[in-house]
């Protein structure tokens, strides 16, 4: 038993022993001490466009320096249970568990290391839309919704419903969504796109196949240091009764605001205050975080890729599949990660796809034609 651990915390050690070095904490040390001294000017405190992204950069390096030391600490602890074990102390279970615990913190870790662009640390807004289909995509669209609160529920983060409404019969028309937690954006960046889901149809008599499309897109949430020029006469703003589950005053009222930029067709709501104006506050809030992911989707040279993906919800454009029936599998088109347990990734654990995805981006791209699932 205790060769059969050597043998597997090798390829672990080897790992950790690669991160670290990759993290480096004496430069990481010397980063963060320009940063102490930056920060120490009382100048820097009287412009937030200087002293935030420097608050931000300075709880980034301690996070890493913190992380190093723990990967340090957990490698000692397993080195430690080894002698034991050599000694003839029954720590095998507890050795077992500190090398599993290790390689997941270390697969957390390298993720993290891979979220280096300059909008990654924000929060993360999602609006989900169904595609054609009626119940069926509404549906399909509830679920996505569902996969992702429970993915940021497992990574801790706090999750805030903007707006949402409602289907006809079942699931959801339309829903927005702020999830906030560091590299919340950064992690979810790759989830923008249609996934399309295969099923028997709980809404179909004849227990027939179905296939559902919803489109999925990710903006960061930016804060007041990043300028946005909007000029109110490019700016359409709507009020009406918020509708679904809320209180007397929520659904008796106009207080929902839903503002639509001209020039580009965003369009950002939320109706989950009791006032218009707060709602009209995070609707503001929520449009300068779409127009700004917008420009750098125009600088990153693809926007009418991700506009035609937005808008194509349907066979071909699908950034994912998820298959219920004949057989159990989800797969991403682009990185062609699969996962056998399709309901654990649709009760939140997304992490296969989400390194999935930060691997390519770093790597430049898929490698070669993407082939579907049938």
């Amino acid at each position: 038993m205790l060769t059969d651990l050597e043998y597997s915390y090798s390829p672990v050690r080897a790992r950790v022993r690669d991160l670290r070095e990759y993290l480096d904490s004496p430069k990481l040390k010397k980063q963060l001490a320009v940063v102490e001294t930056d920060i120490s000017d009382p100048a820097v405190w009287a412009d937030a466009a200087r002293s935030q992204p420097l608050m931000r950069e300075r709880k980034r390096l301690e996070t890493l320096l913190s992380d190093d030391a723990e990967l340090a600490r957990r490698t000692d602890d397993i080195d430690a249970y080894f002698e034991l074990a050599k000694e003839g102390e029954d720590v095998e279970s507890e050795l077992a568990k500190a090398i599993k615990d290790v390689d997941e913190f270390a697969e957390q870790l390298d993720s993290k290391t891979m979220l280096s662009q300059e909008s990654d640390p924000l929060n993360a807004i999602v609006t989900v839309h169904p595609g054609a289909g009626g119940t069926e995509s509404q549906d399909w669209a509830e679920m996505l919704m569902r996969m992702y609160l429970r993915w940021a529920e497992r990574q801790g983060f706090k999750t805030e419903i903007n707006e949402i409404q409602d289907g006809d019969e079942a699931g959801i028309k339309s829903a927005t969504f702020t999830i906030t937690g560091d590299f919340a954006y950064g992690l979810l960046n790759g989830e923008t796109g249609v996934h399309r889901l295969v099923r028997i149809s709980p809404f179909d008599s004849a227990k027939r196949r179905h296939t559902s499309f919803s489109s999925v897109f990710v903006s960061p949430e930016i804060d007041d240091t990043i300028i946005i020029d909007i000029k109110p006469d490019e700016l359409r703003i709507d009020t009406y009764r918020s509708g679904g589950k809320g209180g007397q005053h929520v659904n008796t009222t106009d207080s929902a605001v839903r503002i639509t930029h001209l020039p580009t067709g965003i369009v950002a709501g939320c109706q989950n205050e009791r006032s218009q104006h707060k709602n009209k506050e995070k609707a503001m809030k929520m449009l300068r975080s779409r127009l700004y992911e917008f420009e750098l989707e125009k600088k990153r040279a693809v926007s009418k890729k991700l506009e035609d993906a937005k808008s194509d919800n349907t066979f071909g454009s699908q950034i994912r599949s998820y298959v219920l029936q004949p057989y159990r599998m989800a797969k991403d088109l682009r990185t062609r990660v699969e996962v056998g347990d399709v309901d654990r990734v649709l009760d939140g654990d997304l992490q296969p796809f989400i390194r999935g995805f930060l691997k390519m981006r770093r790597e430049g791209g898929p490698s070669g034609p993407v082939e579907d699932i049938d």
